[in-house]
């Protein structure tokens, strides 16, 4: 089978790391290699663009265009450095988030235009998407309880329970027009959730 690029998308809490280690058992199991990437990150350049956007700048405020400029940075050094390099060696990729987390944040969180963001897609990732995506949908103060219980939160994560609704709406809306995605319900318990996970990963795994 030929390697695919396998994302996990989902708002702040979903449990999206513990689902990646069980997608990445199942396609070892099947044989496969993996590489599993983060955004933003997966690369040194991505990484410290990582810190520049969560971190709060005290001195100043982090413009809208600011920050969707350099998640789409970051995302840029991921697909051309680690990403699409892997999957020409047929290796398989698992990313935690990708440009469809940008239209949920920047795009339905920030407002920003889907033009503008369809744009910046264009110029720096071209016709590149994801095989096969797996949306964790949760409500955003579930979430947000959950990710506070594992510290203090990002620059992102405090945007207000406002901004975290309107991403979230964003995803359903976008996930019910992609093609090869699924939504999964994230508030049920750890083990039903990777149950769901794992059968919606091997059905679409038989149909490759």
């Amino acid at each position: 089978m030929k390697a695919a690029f396998v994302v996990v998308e989902g708002l702040e809490g979903a449990g999206k790391s513990t689902v990646i280690i069980a997608l990445r058992n199942f396609l070892v199991r099947q044989g496969h290699q993996v590489v599993c990437t983060r955004e933003p990150g997966g690369t040194p350049m991505a990484e410290a663009i990582r810190d520049c956007v969560k971190q709060q700048w005290e001195s100043e405020t982090v413009t809208q265009e600011t920050e969707l400029l350099l998640m789409y940075a970051a995302r840029s050094q991921l697909v051309h450095n680690v990403i699409l390099p892997a999957l020409q060696q047929n290796i398989f990729v698992i990313g935690d988030r990708h440009d469809l987390s940008s239209v949920a944040y920047q795009g339905g969180g920030r407002q920003v235009p889907l033009d503008t963001l369809r744009a910046l897609k264009k110029l720096t990732l071209g016709d590149f998407t994801p095989d096969f995506t797996i949306y964790l949908d949760i409500e955003p103060s579930i979430g947000l309880a959950r990710a506070r219980g594992r510290g203090e939160l990002d620059r992102i994560e405090l945007a207000g329970i406002s901004f975290f609704e309107r991403a979230r709406k964003m995803y359903k809306q976008e996930i019910l027009n992609m093609d090869n995605a699924v939504s999964i319900n994230a508030e049920n318990s750890p083990a039903i959730v990777k149950r769901d996970v794992l059968s919606a990963l091997a059905l679409w795994y038989e149909e490759q």
